[in-house]
């Protein structure tokens, strides 16, 4: 190769032959110190016509030096995408390209101490930055303004925006206005892969807490209450599947038995084809049901679950096997619910856990919104002992939900 490291003596024909790893790793290396000599002649603060320049000079740039770039992809593909994004600008341009494999970021709705509506940020874990969501498109869509989390008539309670994830999409469903209406007479679905928002069809009676969920990429919501309580709305269900095409709508199914679920803003978890909701958060005394999809059908909630089902509840979404992890809001224990058994079976406890809000589940981490939205504790549960971390919100905001997606398609610059 060209450009090789100074532990090895190239002209020596006793060294055994280079390994396919081998010449990966020294092309990195030769492309890595390329990069960081042009990097020493270049001023942090570029005008905007060298940015454009360098952007120029990033598409003609081969992505590694004496390969294809469709090659040069396949290598680069076997990398931690925090590599990637520390090397040179074109990596990092390749990282958020469409045509190379998203990585999960952590998608926020906010609270702001300037501001009685709610905010919407993703924090992007590779970069270590917060980047705000763009805005939905001038009315007919809602705004994000019109969204409250707090009114004059709760003092001592938030008023609950409520979103999901579905088929790659964040979703909001339903919100109060400021004349405690219904805010969302149809669903606000975000698609990161293009980084645009689009009006779902309107919902046969928009609600607000309500339960929301999602199962088998499709959008639920039941219960809750309209303008006024409304006993058929109390027990009706509605479902949206948000991969079809534009002309389907909201359709009804099995209504629940009756109108007790309309008392909070809940989460309905989906797992084995259930959908499974309680009407209460917390400890307090509860009733649970369970939807079975395939069958159109109410059922009991087996006892263990209602019975473990202390605190915020998430699985990963659109993941039929998906396992339901539950945070004991009191004692701050992380526990996955055993189908088998009917048991809650325990993966991590920790003091950070405790106070637990929200809870979002994905790629092998459960992310815990704790402190009232202050912190976000990060468990990755699929290590043993499982380990825990700090993602630290936005200056001046609090997490009200969290949902785990893949990236937007922006270039974030380097900080």
């Amino acid at each position: 190769m060209a450009c090789r490291g100074s532990s090895r003596n190239t002209s020596s024909s006793s060294n055994p032959p280079l390994s396919s790893e081998d010449v990966m790793v020294e092309s990195l290396n030769c492309h890595r110190h390329q990069q960081q000599k042009k990097q020493k002649h270049h001023d942090l603060h570029r005008p905007q016509h060298q940015e454009q320049e360098e952007e120029e000079e990033d598409q003609q740039q081969p992505l590694l030096p004496g390969l294809p770039d469709h090659l040069a992809q396949l290598c680069l593909a076997r990398l931690p995408p925090t590599l990637l994004f520390a090397v040179c600008r074109p990596w990092r341009r390749l990282l958020y390209s469409a045509s190379f494999p998203p990585f999960l970021c952590l998608y926020a709705l906010l609270s702001s101490p300037s501001s009685p509506s709610v905010e919407l940020k993703a924090f992007d874990p590779v970069a270590g930055s917060w980047l705000p969501l763009p805005p939905p498109p001038p009315p007919p869509c809602p705004q994000l303004s019109h969204l409250l989390l707090r009114h004059p008539a709760f003092l001592s309670h938030p008023i609950p925006v409520q979103s999901v994830v579905a088929a790659g999409h964040l979703v909001l469903l339903a919100a109060t206005t400021r004349a405690l209406h219904p805010a969302l007479p149809r669903p606000l679905a975000f698609d990161p892969s293009t980084d645009t928002w689009r009006l779902g069809p309107p919902l046969q009676a928009p609600r607000r807490w309500c339960a929301a969920g999602t199962a088998g990429g499709c959008v639920y919501v039941a219960s809750g209450a309209g303008r006024n309580y409304s006993p058929e709305v109390a027990r009706s269900v509605e479902r949206w599947d948000i991969s079809s095409g534009a002309g389907t709508g909201w359709e009804r199914v099995a209504p629940l038995r009756d109108g007790r679920f309309s008392r909070e803003a809940v989460e309905a978890v989906a797992s084995r084809g259930k959908l499974c909701m309680v009407n209460v958060k917390g400890r307090a005394a509860k009733d649970g049901a369970v939807y079975d999809v395939a069958g159109d059908r109410w059922e009991e909630m087996p006892p263990g679950m209602l019975a473990g089902w202390t605190g915020p509840v998430a699985a990963a979404e659109d993941d039929e096997a998906a396992t339901i992890y539950v945070v004991d809001e009191e004692d701050g224990e992380l526990r996955a619910y055993d189908w088998e058994r009917d048991a809650w079976v325990a993966v991590a406890k920790s003091e950070r856990l405790s106070a637990a809000m929200q809870v979002a589940a994905g790629g092998g981490r459960v992310c815990v919104v704790c402190n009232g939205g202050d912190a976000v504790v990060v468990v990755d549960v699929a290590t043993r002992p499982a380990r825990l971390w700090a993602v630290e919100p936005p200056p001046q905001c609090g997490v009200v939900a969290l949902h785990l997606l893949p990236r937007m398609s922006r270039y974030p610059r380097r900080r």
